[in-house]
C-alpha cells in the first residue's frame, strides 16, 4: 500500500528532477532542502538502488532513476487526474443517485416527482429501492433514504420533511350500510381493517385525541393486513373503517373514494424524515435532490410544520 508519506516523497522526487535541485523542490512544496534530500535518500534506501547522482553542481538521474521517474510521473499524473475528476464530479450535478424509500410513501410521493427531477438534472441517473425495512445506508451505498416514524442513527444527517398525521377513513358505501360514527365511543361497534407489524406481530394501535393528548382505543378487527396500501384499498371497497397515515390517505380522499370521519391525529414523536450519510463534502447530486424534494413538497402543502390535512380542519 502506498502511504501519504510515500506519495509526498514521490512528489519531492519529481519536483527535484523538474527544478534541477533540492532547493527548487523545497520551494515548490513549502519546506526546506534538507527535508527533500532526506526523503529521497530514504526512498533510495527502501528501493535498495541509487536514483540520483549528486555532485556540487548538479543532480543527475541514474539509469534506475530514469526508469523509476517514468513510472512515478505516470502514477502522479493518474492520481491528479482522478482527484480532479472526483472534485468536478462532486461539484457537478451528475452521477448515479441511489434512493431508498418506503413502499407507500415512495409510490405516492417520490415516484411521481422523479420525471421532473430527471428533466431538470439530465446528468443524474436515479436508482430507487422501495423497501419498508431498515437498511444500512453506508454498507449499501445509499445516498438518500426516506423513512416515516422515527429512526435514530448518529452516523446520518436527518432532515424532517413533514409531520405525520393519521386519519380514520371509510367509504361512503360502508357508511350507508353501517351508519356514520359520531363520537369516539361509536368506533368499537364498527368493522375495522387493522395493520400488523411483520417484525413484532403486534397490531398498530388506533389513536385518537382527548383533551390535547394522543391516546389509544381498543377496537376489534374484521380484517388484518401487513401492507398499508391494502388497508386503504379494502376500506375503499367497503370492508370497514381504517386509520392510515396522511401519505396513503391523500389521493384516496381527494378522489372521493374515502372520506375522513374525525380530525387528523398528529403524533408529535413521529414524522417523515430524509436521511443522508454524514460527510465533509456533500455531493452536489444529493444537495440538489434534497432541495428539489423539499421545494416540491412545499408546493403540495407539506413542510416540517404543516400538512395538507389542515385542509380538513372542518371535518
Amino acid at each position: 500500500m502506498v502511504s501519504m508519506d510515500k506519495i509526498r516523497t514521490l512528489r519531492f522526487f519529481i519536483a527535484t528532477l523538474d527544478g534541477g535541485s533540492f532547493v527548487s523542490a523545497a520551494k515548490t512544496y513549502g519546506t526546506d532542502p534538507s527535508t527533500v534530500s532526506k526523503a529521497i535518500r530514504r526512498l533510495e534506501g527502501d528501493l535498495g538502488v541509487q536514483l540520483i547522482q549528486r555532485s556540487t553542481r548538479q543532480l543527475q538521474l541514474t539509469p534506475a532513476g530514469q526508469r523509476y521517474a517514468l513510472t512515478v510521473r505516470q502514477l502522479l499524473d493518474d492520481l491528479q487526474g482522478c482527484e480532479e475528476q472526483l472534485k468536478n464530479q462532486n461539484k457537478s450535478a451528475s452521477g448515479t443517485l441511489k434512493l431508498n424509500v418506503p413502499m407507500s410513501y415512495g409510490r405516492q410521493y417520490i415516484r411521481p416527482l422523479i420525471p421532473a427531477f430527471c428533466r431538470q438534472y439530465p446528468d443524474i441517473d436515479v436508482e430507487i429501492q422501495f423497501d419498508d425495512a431498515y437498511v444500512d445506508m453506508i454498507e449499501q451505498g445509499i445516498d438518500v433514504s426516506i423513512r416515516s416514524g422515527s429512526m435514530q442513527d448518529s452516523s446520518l444527517i436527518a432532515r424532517q420533511l413533514s409531520p405525520m398525521d393519521f386519519l380514520i377513513c371509510a367509504s361512503e358505501d360502508y357508511l350507508r350500510r353501517r351508519g356514520r360514527p359520531v363520537t369516539i365511543d361509536d368506533l368499537p361497534r364498527h368493522n375495522w381493517i387493522r395493520f400488523r407489524f411483520k417484525q413484532t406481530g403486534k397490531l398498530f394501535p388506533l389513536m385518537f385525541e382527548h383533551q390535547g393528548q394522543v391516546q389509544t382505543l381498543s377496537v376489534g378487527h374484521h380484517c388484518i393486513v401487513n401492507d398499508s396500501d391494502s388497508m386503504a384499498e379494502l376500506c375503499a371497497e367497503g370492508m370497514g373503517l381504517t386509520q392510515i397515515p396522511h401519505f396513503i390517505a391523500r389521493n384516496w380522499i381527494r378522489s372521493g373514494q374515502l372520506v375522513t370521519l374525525f380530525p387528523a391525529i398528529r403524533e408529535p414523536s413521529m414524522g417523515v424524515y430524509l436521511y443522508y450519510p454524514k460527510r465533509e463534502f456533500l455531493p452536489t447530486k444529493v444537495r440538489v435532490f434534497v432541495d428539489f424534494l423539499v421545494n416540491a413538497l412545499a408546493q403540495q402543502g407539506e413542510t416540517p410544520k404543516r400538512l395538507w390535512t389542515e385542509e380538513l380542519a372542518g371535518v
